[in-house]
């Protein structure tokens, strides 16, 4: 019999008693009921007060066998109400109970999945740092840690949607995909994507191949403790190395600090045979070219191997014009108040291929479109400060202006509104719908049948 079954067969015992006691003193002594119902309570609580009324020789022996049974049963109730409260102050439930509810009332907090060396290193930081965050873990050793740093926590698998939901994904700002696996990154990322859109994800990677596979998964980016480590390590070797090895760098071009220009890797230069990243580190600058054999590799990463006869253009710190440049993905503005919008649509945009910049108000979008000169705009119709046709107006009168494609986004499906957008020169009215990829889709079509149409030389 578990303690609730024992609490409710305790208490029917006792109102049995109470209940018969009265109506055995009511009966036998002629009581009124209220006097039976006070002897009955005096006698089975043994509290020691005298009679109302002399008893008879059966009332005595009535009263002796309700000392006996009834005062049982108290003491039966008594016990079964100690040992429940005891069962539940000790029971590991209540404690999960009470961690489940402190989760419930977290908003914009983070997610890290995995309590191993990465996720240990992050749950400390963001608690140094004062932010919220739940650890999701299944290690038994790993949870005895978290308990003892007073973490907030939950015991689960981080790739079921049971234990995203638990953690509160609905509300959160962000998730660290920190398992040992990565098809287990791969998974919690995919299933984390689905629950909350809007949620910026961060995952681990051990191996070059799954990184692409984890960010079409739904990861906003992805880290390699290892590989990042091992190229720190290796670059800041290979730095000392040449410091000994090189005495004078034969330059094509005379560079100061504050120059860009050319660089040939000879014999005497000492960079042949080392790392694009430590020969950057050395040289104080950064390599965005690399000249083989009469052919340029742009933007060459970080562990490309220099040979000889390379030639570097090394960028200090003024701004080259170059081919890099020209490369760049198309900008996009985009024009709303509601952060979790612009949030959605950053990372679509992203997705997509183009440089997203957004704004929360009319006036400051329109600002950053003057500045930025960007290929398109996506403007809210209702914004706080000025309205979205007001925005798509001061940016057809700007300089410039004329070569910014409009989309105005709106719910208002009415044709008054359509045609006052395009009075003031919005290329094209996009009705809100829950297909968030929509607008980004049409954008993505104008902004190539442009780009074909004009094409750049």
């Amino acid at each position: 019999m578990d303690s609730r079954h024992r609490i409710l067969f305790s208490v029917c015992q006792v109102l049995f008693f109470l209940v018969a006691g009265t109506i055995g003193y009511v009966i036998l002594e002629h009581y009124t009921v209220l006097e039976a119902l006070y002897m009955t309570v005096i006698t089975i609580t043994t509290v020691g007060f005298g009679e109302i009324h002399a008893l008879s020789d059966i009332g005595r022996i009535f009263t002796i066998f309700l000392l006996l049974f009834g005062v049982g049963s108290l003491a039966y109730a008594v016990s079964a109400f100690s040992e429940s409260i005891i069962e539940r102050a000790s029971s590991p439930l209540r404690g999960k109970h009470v961690m489940e509810k402190k989760i419930s009332r977290l908003k914009k907090h983070t997610i890290i999945c995995g309590h191993g060396r990465v996720g240990e290193e992050a749950a400390n930081h963001l608690a140094d740092a004062g932010k919220s965050f739940v650890v999701l873990e299944s290690s038994p050793e790993q949870l005895d840690i978290i308990k003892e740093k007073g973490y907030l926590y939950l015991s689960g698998d981080a790739t079921r949607e049971k234990t995203l939901l638990a953690a509160g994904i609905k509300k959160a700002g962000s998730l660290l995909a920190l398992l040992n696996s990565d098809p287990d990154n791969l998974f919690t990322a995919l299933t984390a994507r689905e629950l909350n859109p809007t949620l910026h994800i961060v995952a681990r990677s051990e191996s070059a191949d799954a990184e692409s596979k984890i960010l079409r998964a739904g990861a906003d980016s992805i880290i390699s403790p290892y590989a990042t480590a091992g190229r720190r390590v290796a670059a800041r070797v290979m730095a000392r190395e040449m410091k000994e090895q090189v005495s004078n760098i034969k330059k094509e071009s005379s560079l100061s600090s504050s120059q860009s220009g050319w660089l040939l890797v000879d014999e005497e230069s000492g960079l042949a045979g080392h790392a694009v990243d430590a020969a950057a580190a050395f040289l104080a600058g950064e390599i965005v070219g690399i000249r083989r054999n009469g052919t340029d590799m742009l933007a060459p990463t970080p562990d490309t191997t220099l040979d000889l006869g390379d030639r570097l253009f090394l960028v200090h710190q003024l701004k080259v014009e170059t081919e890099v440049q020209r490369d760049q993905p198309q900008k996009i503005v985009l024009i709303d108040d509601n952060p979790v919008i612009r949030r959605l649509y950053t990372r679509l945009f992203q997705k997509a291929g183009y440089n997203i910049i957004t704004a929360a108000g009319g006036r400051e979008g329109c600002e950053l479109i003057r500045l930025e000169q960007p290929a398109a705009a996506v403007v809210d119709f209702q914004l706080e400060d000025i309205s979205g046709l007001d925005v798509c107006e001061c940016v057809r009168k700007s300089e410039g202006g004329q070569n910014v494609k409009l989309f105005l986004f709106t719910a208002d499906e009415r044709e008054k509104v359509r045609r006052e957008a395009m009075g003031v020169g919005v290329d094209f009215v996009v009705l809100k719908s829950p297909e968030a990829g929509e607008i980004v889709n049409l954008v993505k079509s104008e902004l190539s049948e442009k780009k074909n149409a004009h094409p750049v030389s």
